[in-house]
């Protein structure tokens, strides 16, 4: 099966520092189907790119949500 590979960038408010950006890149890359993740404070935003056929754009705001930090729509 071929993998759906997409690239998507989430605005993550609440992030204020190097340690903020770990928490988000660990919680991302534990998800199955996250290939990488680039997470920058300034703009604060994470750029995913993963399997769509494992893991959906809604997981991946739920579980930055679920870390404490906010993804405005």
């Amino acid at each position: 099966m071929p993998m759906t590979d997409l690239t998507l960038t989430l605005p993550i408010t609440g992030m204020t520092c190097g340690g903020c950006v770990r928490s988000v890149t660990s919680v991302l890359q534990a998800l199955p189907g996250v290939a990488s993740v680039q997470v920058t404070l300034e703009p604060g935003q994470a750029e995913v790119r993963f399997d769509a056929a494992q893991v959906t754009p809604a997981q991946l705001r739920a579980t930055v949500e679920d870390a404490g930090f906010d993804v405005p729509a």
